[in-house]
């Protein structure tokens, strides 16, 4: 089997051009641009809504855990959606929800435990032990988000759980190469990649056998498909 026949796009925060990030509107041009689905970041607002927000301030300095879901949206001064939103709009979506705060954890729980049968889900986090809570659901794909380059995979696989539960690592495309993904597979980890930008960053993903990528350049999309 070729390394690119089930390889997935997602798009990164959507698609921005021209739209604020993890918008709806960011995510209809996702579709629009033929995506397979959203990488999008989720936050917890004051009033308990899991909202799509990457940064923990917004710019006047104000947190994002501290206003309700309402007030968030009047002071980015665009509407910013909630989880439930962005579901409902996009059903079909592969959606790959990166927990950036803890606190998100149990309203996205009762959310994925709800649509896991109906839904793609793959949940990812830098923050490890968010992730864990969700292997309980054999239908939901669960990854440890990565940023470093160890000597090998081996080290990698040390902080996954030992019962095997995660078997995902979602790694930055700067610390990619082919050895580290190849010593993965012989493991039995599925890999995506995130920061994929160029076209020429595309070109190469590729080639190598990475169950998707998380994109930045849609227009390239299509040179990940065999």
């Amino acid at each position: 089997m070729a390394a690119t026949e089930t390889m997935l796009t997602l798009a990164h925060r959507g698609r921005r051009d021209g739209c604020p990030e993890n918008t709806l509107a960011a995510f209809a041009a996702a579709v629009a641009a033929g995506t397979d689905g959203i990488e999008t970041d989720i936050r917890l607002s004051r009033d308990g809504q899991p909202v799509l927000f990457h940064d923990r301030l917004l710019p006047d300095g104000r947190e994002v855990a501290r206003l309700s879901a309402a007030e968030l949206s009047a002071a980015a001064g665009y509407p910013v959606p909630t989880l439930d939103e962005a579901l409902a709009s996009y059903p079909d979506l592969f959606w790959n929800l990166e927990i950036k705060a803890p606190a998100a954890v149990p309203a996205v729980l009762e959310r994925v435990g709800r649509l896991k049968r109906t839904y793609r889900f793959l949940i990812s986090s830098f923050w490890h032990p968010a992730v864990l809570p969700f292997t309980r659901f054999r239908e939901v794909e669960c990854g440890l988000l990565l940023a470093c380059h160890p000597e090998s995979f081996d080290a990698f696989a040390c902080i996954f759980p030992r019962d095997g539960s995660i078997r995902t690592a979602v790694l930055s495309y700067e610390m990619l190469d082919p050895a580290l993904l190849d010593q993965g597979r012989a493991l039995g980890f599925r890999t995506y990649v995130y920061g994929v930008e160029t076209e020429e960053d595309h070109r190469h993903c590729a080639e190598l056998p990475l169950a998707g990528v998380i994109s930045d350049g849609l227009e390239w999309r299509q040179l990940l498909k065999p």
